[in-house]
C-alpha cells in the first residue's frame, strides 16, 4: 500500500489545544462544515508532523504529495502557521517551503549554541550583496559594479555556503555564467522572498548607506521569480556542468 494510501487511513485524536487553536484560526472560515473541518484538522496535524521531521524547508509540493486528495495545501499552511505565530517556534515560508524556525524575539536564547564555522571576508560580502540585488549577474558585471576584480576563490566561497548558485550562461559571446541567490540564502538571512531584501532607508537606518547618497541613487530591485531564467541566459547543460567541474564526465566505453 502506498505512503499517500496510509496517510489517509491512519486514525487520529486532534489534541484539544491545537484544535482549540485551529478552531481560531478558521473562524473567519464558517463554510466549513463539521466534517470538512475535521479533515482539514488530520491534514493540518500530518503537515505540521512532515515539517517538524525534515531536516529542510518542505515544499508544497512535496506536502501536497503526501497530505490526503482534496486538502489545500495553502490554507493548512495558513492555518498552522497562524497557530504558532505566538509559540516560541514559528512556522515561516522559506521561498516555495515552509519550515519551522525560533521566533525572532528569541534568537538571542540560541546565541550560546552557535558557532561560527567561518567569517566572510568584506569583499565576499560586498559580492553576495551584488549577487543578491542584481542576480542573475556574471563575475564581468559583479567586476563592473565593484570597481576592483573579483577574485575565483571569492566566488568559490560563497558558493560552498551554498547562498550563491550558479544559474546558467549569459547568450553573449564567451557564455559567461550567470549567479544567483539560493533558498539556503533566503533561510538563513529569514526571508521568505528575494524582494524582501532591505530597501534604500533600512540600509541607511542600519548605517550600511551614507545619508548623502547621490540624488539619482538608486537600489535595484531584486526579480519576482529569482529561479526563472530571463530572456538572455541559457540553461547549464551537463556539458556546462562537466566544464565547470560539477559533474564528473561519462565515460564511454569503445
Amino acid at each position: 500500500m502506498s505512503e499517500r494510501a496510509n496517510a489517509s487511513v491512519i486514525p487520529f485524536k486532534v489534541d484539544d489545544e491545537l484544535e482549540g487553536e485551529l478552531d481560531q484560526a478558521s473562524a473567519e472560515n464558517p463554510a466549513q462544515n463539521p466534517a470538512e473541518r475535521l479533515h482539514m484538522a488530520e491534514a493540518v496535524r500530518m503537515a505540521e508532523a512532515i515539517v517538524f521531521a525534515s531536516a529542510e524547508p518542505v515544499s508544497e509540493k512535496q506536502l501536497a504529495a503526501r497530505l490526503p486528495d482534496g486538502i489545500n495545501v495553502a490554507l493548512a499552511m495558513a492555518e498552522l502557521q497562524q497557530v504558532y505565530a505566538r509559540r516560541g517556534v514559528n512556522l515561516v515560508r522559506v521561498g516555495d517551503a515552509w519550515a519551522f524556525r525560533t521566533a525572532g524575539d528569541l534568537a538571542f536564547l540560541m546565541s550560546r549554541d552557535t558557532v561560527q564555522q567561518r567569517k566572510l571576508s568584506r569583499a565576499a560580502l560586498e559580492v553576495l550583496a551584488i549577487i543578491a540585488y542584481h542576480q542573475p549577474v556574471t563575475r564581468a558585471e559583479i567586476e563592473d559594479i565593484r570597481g576592483v576584480e573579483t577574485s575565483k576563490g571569492t566566488l568559490d566561497t560563497l558558493l560552498e555556503t551554498e547562498w550563491v548558485r550558479m544559474r546558467g550562461r549569459r547568450k553573449t559571446p564567451g557564455r559567461p555564467v550567470t549567479y544567483g541567490t539560493t533558498e539556503t540564502f533566503l533561510d538563513h538571512f529569514a526571508l521568505e522572498e528575494i524582494r524582501d531584501l532591505p530597501g534604500m532607508e533600512e540600509l541607511k537606518g542600519a548605517g550600511l548607506l551614507s545619508g548623502r547618497m547621490p540624488s539619482n541613487f538608486s537600489i535595484p530591485q531584486p526579480p519576482a521569480d529569482p529561479d526563472a531564467l530571463t530572456e538572455d541566459e541559457d540553461p547549464l547543460t551537463d556539458i556546462d556542468l562537466e566544464e565547470l567541474g560539477l559533474l564528473t564526465p561519462r565515460v564511454t566505453e569503445d
